[in-house]
């Protein structure tokens, strides 16, 4: 895998200009691709190789169509998820910084879920930390800030997917493709104290009853909540900010594994309970 409203409702506003030459209509059609390729689970060739000046902006512009079209048509938004945060996942994808997509309420299921691979193209599985939010984060904050904002930790699996032929693919391809994230599995929720050093979390991610990764919390940026104080900085330039309620995935501890039928995927830490996913 190498990478060359309170009701609940919300639209992505614009981010402010592409930072290229593509023009809206172009990065229209591009989103119409990959949401065609998500009903049909048909894939599509890599946005890099057609459009080679695609620029990160651009991405995630065509990201916020296919988000926006889908809030018109009754989907939630429950949250963010933050990717590439870890040395093993961009080692993995062969790019240096993290990346963002959307998390759709329809994506987010509960630990002991049972999930059909059929219902995904190429998927695979990573063990995260994730944070649900107390309070509105409405401007970039530092991590002591955002430590303040956090109501709930947990566990949780993010199923991965991508609408692209295989996962060699550049970090454009996966932004304008929701970073892609395609499911997730949360685990029984923590009361969050400011106190808790997340770093220290030790995780094992088995398969099967058999260990298959390890890692520990400050394996994301050095800390988790480093991460979602990268997150504030990066949605106000994409028109958008965090709201109490979002659920926040903080970015894998290892490298991500297919998700693989058959199999019982199980997450444990140091002091957070278990998740579990059932792949058939």
């Amino acid at each position: 895998m190498t990478a060359k409203s309170q009701s609940g409702t919300r639209h992505p506003a614009a981010a402010g200009g592409t930072g290229s030459a593509v023009g809206e209509e172009v990065l229209a059609g591009l989103a119409q691709e990959l949401a065609a390729a998500a009903r049909t689970r048909t894939p599509v060739r890599l946005l890099s190789e057609r459009v080679p000046g695609l620029s990160l902006p651009d991405a995630y512009r065509i990201q916020q169509i296919n988000v926006r079209q889908q809030v018109a048509q009754g989907a939630r938004i429950a949250g963010h998820k933050i990717g590439l945060t870890s040395a093993a996942m961009q080692k993995q994808m062969g790019i240096h910084e993290p990346d963002s997509g959307v998390v759709i309420h329809r994506m987010v299921a509960a630990s002991g879920a049972r999930l059909r691979s059929a219902d995904f193209m190429n998927p695979r599985i990573e063990t995260e930390i994730a944070f649900r939010l107390g309070r509105d984060i409405a401007r970039p904050c530092g991590p002591d800030a955002v430590r303040k904002a956090v109501a709930e930790v947990f566990l949780s699996f993010e199923i991965l997917d991508t609408h692209f032929r295989s996962w060699n693919i550049t970090l454009v391809d996966s932004i304008a493709d929701n970073a892609a994230c395609a499911g997730v599995i949360t685990g029984s929720p923590v009361s969050f104290t400011p106190s808790w050093d997340l770093a220290q979390e030790q995780i094992t991610a088995e398969a099967d009853g058999t260990a298959v990764a390890r890692g520990e919390g400050r394996d994301i940026l050095g800390d988790p909540l480093q991460a979602l104080s990268w997150l504030t900085h990066r949605l106000p330039g994409l028109g958008t900010t965090l709201r109490a309620g979002d659920i926040i995935l903080a970015g894998s501890v290892h490298a991500s594994l297919p998700l693989t039928p058959g199999t019982t995927f199980r997450a444990t830490s140091t002091r957070l309970p278990a998740v579990q996913v059932r792949a058939l």
